[in-house]
Protein backbone atom coordinates (compact mmCIF):
# COMPACT_ATOMS: atom_id res chain seq x y z
CA UNK A 1 0.00 0.00 0.00
CA UNK A 2 3.10 2.34 0.89
CA UNK A 3 4.67 1.57 -2.52
CA UNK A 4 0.80 3.10 -4.01
CA UNK A 5 0.58 6.20 -2.20
CA UNK A 6 4.09 6.77 -3.21
CA UNK A 7 3.43 6.68 -6.93
CA UNK A 8 0.27 8.48 -6.77
CA UNK A 9 0.39 12.26 -7.31
CA UNK A 10 -2.44 14.53 -6.93
CA UNK A 11 -3.42 18.02 -7.28
CA UNK A 12 -6.61 19.85 -6.14
CA UNK A 13 -8.03 23.29 -6.46
CA UNK A 14 -9.97 25.17 -4.95
CA UNK A 15 -13.08 26.95 -6.77
CA UNK A 16 -12.01 30.44 -6.43
CA UNK A 17 -8.58 30.04 -7.97
CA UNK A 18 -10.74 28.82 -10.85
CA UNK A 19 -12.80 31.61 -10.54
CA UNK A 20 -9.84 34.26 -10.46
CA UNK A 21 -8.56 32.07 -14.16
CA UNK A 22 -11.86 32.43 -16.13
CA UNK A 23 -11.79 36.65 -15.63
CA UNK A 24 -8.39 37.29 -16.34
CA UNK A 25 -9.20 35.86 -19.27
CA UNK A 26 -11.21 38.51 -20.64
CA UNK A 27 -8.66 40.53 -22.39
CA UNK A 28 -9.67 43.53 -24.32
CA UNK A 29 -8.96 43.45 -27.64
CA UNK A 30 -7.65 47.23 -28.80
CA UNK A 31 -6.61 46.46 -32.15
CA UNK A 32 -10.83 45.63 -32.98
CA UNK A 33 -11.59 49.11 -32.12
CA UNK A 34 -9.17 50.58 -35.16
CA UNK A 35 -10.49 47.88 -37.06
CA UNK A 36 -13.56 48.72 -39.68
CA UNK A 37 -15.78 46.45 -37.88
CA UNK A 38 -14.55 48.80 -34.25
CA UNK A 39 -14.95 51.53 -36.27
CA UNK A 40 -18.13 51.31 -37.49
CA UNK A 41 -19.58 50.10 -34.35
CA UNK A 42 -18.31 53.00 -32.52
CA UNK A 43 -19.65 55.28 -35.43
CA UNK A 44 -23.13 53.36 -34.68
CA UNK A 45 -23.13 53.61 -31.06
CA UNK A 46 -22.39 57.45 -31.01
CA UNK A 47 -24.35 58.69 -33.77
CA UNK A 48 -27.31 56.12 -32.25
CA UNK A 49 -27.06 57.69 -28.81
CA UNK A 50 -27.68 61.00 -30.61
CA UNK A 51 -30.88 59.74 -32.20
CA UNK A 52 -32.30 58.78 -28.79
CA UNK A 53 -31.02 61.83 -26.68
CA UNK A 54 -32.36 64.07 -28.91
CA UNK A 55 -35.51 62.91 -29.49
CA UNK A 56 -35.96 62.17 -25.81
CA UNK A 57 -35.60 65.81 -24.95
CA UNK A 58 -38.69 66.78 -27.23
CA UNK A 59 -41.85 66.45 -26.39
CA UNK A 60 -41.90 63.53 -27.98
CA UNK A 61 -45.39 61.98 -26.82
CA UNK A 62 -47.32 64.26 -28.56
CA UNK A 63 -46.12 62.45 -31.89
CA UNK A 64 -46.94 58.60 -32.11
CA UNK A 65 -43.94 58.58 -34.89
CA UNK A 66 -41.18 59.25 -32.58
CA UNK A 67 -42.41 56.33 -30.17
CA UNK A 68 -41.05 54.27 -32.90
CA UNK A 69 -38.08 56.11 -33.42
CA UNK A 70 -37.23 55.71 -30.08
CA UNK A 71 -37.75 51.88 -29.90
CA UNK A 72 -35.56 51.40 -33.06
CA UNK A 73 -32.82 53.76 -31.73
CA UNK A 74 -32.69 52.75 -28.12
CA UNK A 75 -32.80 48.57 -29.40
CA UNK A 76 -29.93 48.76 -31.88
CA UNK A 77 -27.90 51.22 -29.89
CA UNK A 78 -28.73 48.26 -27.00
CA UNK A 79 -27.91 45.45 -29.33
CA UNK A 80 -24.89 46.93 -30.80
CA UNK A 81 -23.44 47.66 -27.63
CA UNK A 82 -23.40 44.23 -26.53
CA UNK A 83 -21.94 42.98 -29.60
CA UNK A 84 -19.06 45.68 -29.43
CA UNK A 85 -18.67 44.62 -25.79
CA UNK A 86 -18.46 40.67 -27.38
CA UNK A 87 -16.24 41.64 -29.78
CA UNK A 88 -13.81 44.12 -27.95
CA UNK A 89 -13.88 41.60 -25.03
CA UNK A 90 -13.20 38.61 -27.56
CA UNK A 91 -15.94 36.79 -26.21
CA UNK A 92 -17.27 35.84 -29.34
CA UNK A 93 -14.25 33.17 -29.83
CA UNK A 94 -15.82 31.51 -26.95
CA UNK A 95 -18.96 30.99 -28.87
CA UNK A 96 -17.28 29.04 -31.33
CA UNK A 97 -20.29 27.41 -33.49
CA UNK A 98 -22.25 30.69 -33.89
CA UNK A 99 -21.85 31.99 -37.49
CA UNK A 100 -20.89 35.32 -36.31
CA UNK A 101 -20.07 36.80 -40.20
CA UNK A 102 -23.43 36.33 -41.21
CA UNK A 103 -25.17 36.94 -37.42
CA UNK A 104 -23.55 40.51 -38.37
CA UNK A 105 -24.55 41.26 -42.10
CA UNK A 106 -28.27 39.85 -40.86
CA UNK A 107 -28.03 42.43 -37.58
CA UNK A 108 -26.47 44.92 -39.84
CA UNK A 109 -29.18 44.35 -42.80
CA UNK A 110 -32.19 44.81 -40.51
CA UNK A 111 -30.56 47.33 -38.55
CA UNK A 112 -30.53 49.31 -41.69
CA UNK A 113 -33.65 48.58 -42.91
CA UNK A 114 -35.68 49.65 -39.79
CA UNK A 115 -33.44 52.68 -39.49
CA UNK A 116 -34.70 53.97 -42.86
CA UNK A 117 -38.21 53.72 -41.25
CA UNK A 118 -37.05 55.80 -38.47
CA UNK A 119 -35.19 58.20 -40.36
CA UNK A 120 -38.76 58.79 -42.31
CA UNK A 121 -40.24 58.73 -39.83
CA UNK A 122 -38.79 61.30 -37.61
CA UNK A 123 -38.39 63.06 -41.05
CA UNK A 124 -42.12 63.00 -41.57
CA UNK A 125 -42.96 64.23 -37.52
CA UNK A 126 -40.43 67.35 -37.89
CA UNK A 127 -43.30 70.10 -36.83
CA UNK A 128 -43.29 71.91 -40.34
CA UNK A 129 -45.72 74.59 -38.28
CA UNK A 130 -43.55 75.24 -35.50
CA UNK A 131 -41.14 78.17 -35.84
CA UNK A 132 -37.88 77.25 -37.33
CA UNK A 133 -35.26 78.09 -34.50
CA UNK A 134 -37.21 76.96 -32.08
CA UNK A 135 -35.68 74.29 -29.62
CA UNK A 136 -37.94 71.18 -30.60
CA UNK A 137 -37.91 72.01 -34.00
CA UNK A 138 -34.09 72.25 -34.30
CA UNK A 139 -33.63 69.21 -32.43
CA UNK A 140 -36.10 66.78 -33.96
CA UNK A 141 -34.86 68.47 -37.35
CA UNK A 142 -31.04 67.29 -36.08
CA UNK A 143 -32.41 63.59 -34.93
CA UNK A 144 -33.42 63.17 -38.59
CA UNK A 145 -30.15 64.18 -40.07
CA UNK A 146 -28.61 61.98 -37.24
CA UNK A 147 -31.32 58.99 -38.68
CA UNK A 148 -30.09 59.07 -41.65
CA UNK A 149 -26.27 59.37 -40.71
CA UNK A 150 -27.03 56.31 -38.49
CA UNK A 151 -28.68 54.46 -41.50
CA UNK A 152 -26.13 54.86 -43.75
CA UNK A 153 -23.51 53.55 -40.97
CA UNK A 154 -25.67 50.20 -41.01
CA UNK A 155 -25.79 50.11 -44.63
CA UNK A 156 -22.17 50.30 -44.92
CA UNK A 157 -21.73 48.32 -41.94
CA UNK A 158 -24.15 45.50 -44.04
CA UNK A 159 -22.17 45.85 -47.22
CA UNK A 160 -18.57 44.92 -45.32
CA UNK A 161 -20.19 42.12 -43.41
CA UNK A 162 -21.57 40.74 -46.33
CA UNK A 163 -18.26 40.26 -47.84
CA UNK A 164 -16.90 38.79 -44.91
CA UNK A 165 -19.31 36.53 -45.22
CA UNK A 166 -18.86 35.77 -48.60
CA UNK A 167 -14.87 35.74 -48.03
CA UNK A 168 -14.65 38.47 -50.16
CA UNK A 169 -11.05 39.82 -49.84
CA UNK A 170 -10.12 37.27 -46.84
CA UNK A 171 -7.49 34.87 -46.46
CA UNK A 172 -6.89 31.87 -44.97
CA UNK A 173 -5.30 33.83 -42.01
CA UNK A 174 -7.99 35.75 -41.60
CA UNK A 175 -9.15 35.71 -37.85
CA UNK A 176 -10.53 38.82 -36.92
CA UNK A 177 -13.76 40.39 -39.34
CA UNK A 178 -12.99 43.61 -41.23
CA UNK A 179 -9.56 43.43 -40.60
Amino acid sequence: MAEFQSKVSTWTSSTVQGARASVSTLRRDLGFVRSRLGVFMVLQLVLGLLVWALIADTPYHLYPAYGWVMFVAVFFWLVTMVLFTLYLFQLHMKLYKVPWSLVLMIFNVIAAMLYVTAFIACYAAVDLTSLKGMQPYNQSAVASFFACLVMVAYGVSAFFSYQDWRGVGSSACHSSPWG
